[in-house]
């Protein structure tokens, strides 16, 4: 079974192009790439499945939503842009500040958090310091991280790696398990002429480090561009993903978690799970609603109404995730 599930409404049917650098991004690029807002979305690990539910509702703690205590529980964010400066969000360090908030003030300390990528708004290294620096304002044990476009202009992601790629594999990916669950970091973002990227090395990664692994392992990935075709035209997809999607299939349960698209969207295909996150920078237009994905403006009161969360809830014996989605506001 395929299908997706955007709970506004379905996906309907001047820059120089001068590289910046080995493996970078033209100012085009950028802006055909460019990045979102939101909260964070809080995912629980039990009974080799993955659920989620939305940071700081009440009345929807991890055990309340899958019946059973003890399960790992992460957090996500993404899309931070620490650096941008534009009307469509003057504070992008308070709205990320406000999301390390919500993630403190959840009523529990999360296993770990992950930043799913655009950590920074020009990669330099200021803004690598600065989000480091805030994100060890986190109360959990482990934090995570992926990059970006915006994390790789003009040095094919150099200057993130000597800050987030410490223990990390090649241009950055790696992958680790806790409570039964194996988790892999996927870098998409460093080869991009329109859509995203894996390549050949990664993708060897991906077969060796699943190879000994049950198919009844849950595996959860996490990648900043979308592994699935949300909509190619914007460059919301990545080119070579299917030769992963391919090495997933024999699992039961799989998660593919990801950012840049700064709204969220959930696509099921068949025994695979897509989610996207929200942004704690700006909003995005929906898919084909505008000529390109810039930061949309609205007005300031309105900013926190124009974004939001995704819940998604489970409770044993139902035959399906129950999403329900919020403002942020």
């Amino acid at each position: 079974m395929t299908g997706y599930r955007d709970t506004q409404d379905p996906v309907p049917g001047g820059a120089d192009d001068q590289p910046a650098g080995e493996h970078g991004m033209t100012r085009r690029q950028l802006i055909r790439h460019a990045g979102w807002f939101g909260g964070a979305v809080v995912l629980t690990v039990a009974g080799g499945e993955v659920f989620s539910h939305i940071a700081g509702s009440r009345g929807s703690s991890a055990e309340a939503a899958t019946g059973t205590g003890g399960a790992l529980r992460f957090v996500q964010v993404s899309d931070s842009h620490i650096g941008f400066h534009g009307p469509a969000n003057m504070d992008v360090v308070g709205s990320f500040t406000e999301a390390i908030d919500q993630v403190n003030t959840l009523g529990f300390r999360p296993d770990f958090v992950m930043h799913s990528g655009d950590l920074t708004h020009l990669s330099t290294t200021d803004q690598f310091d600065q989000v480091r620096q805030m994100m060890t304002g986190l109360r959990t044990d482990r934090v995570f991280t992926v990059p970006g476009e915006h994390d790789s202009i003009g040095d094919a992601g150099r200057a993130y790696r000597q800050v987030f790629g410490e223990g990390t594999l090649g241009d950055g990916w790696y992958s680790f398990d806790t409570h039964g669950v194996h988790f892999i970091a996927l870098v998409n973002t460093l080869r991009l002429e329109k859509l995203g990227h894996l390549g050949t090395e990664q993708i060897d990664f991906v077969r060796k480090d699943l190879a000994g692994l049950s198919s009844d392992t849950p595996i959860v990935v996490f990648s900043h561009i979308p592994l699935f075709a949300m909509y190619p035209r914007w460059g919301w997809s990545t080119d070579d993903a299917l030769k992963v999607i391919a090495l997933l299939r024999r699992f039961s349960s799989v998660t593919c978690l990801n950012g840049h698209v700064h709204q969220l969207f959930t696509k099921t295909d068949g025994n695979i799970t897509f989610h996207s996150a929200t942004t704690t920078a700006y909003p995005l237009p929906k898919p084909g609603r505008a000529p390109a994905p810039t930061p949309q403006v609205v007005p300031a009161r309105q900013l926190k109404a124009a974004l939001g969360i995704r819940t998604v809830g489970y409770r044993q014996g139902d035959r399906e995730l129950a999403i329900k989605d919020e403002r942020l506001a």
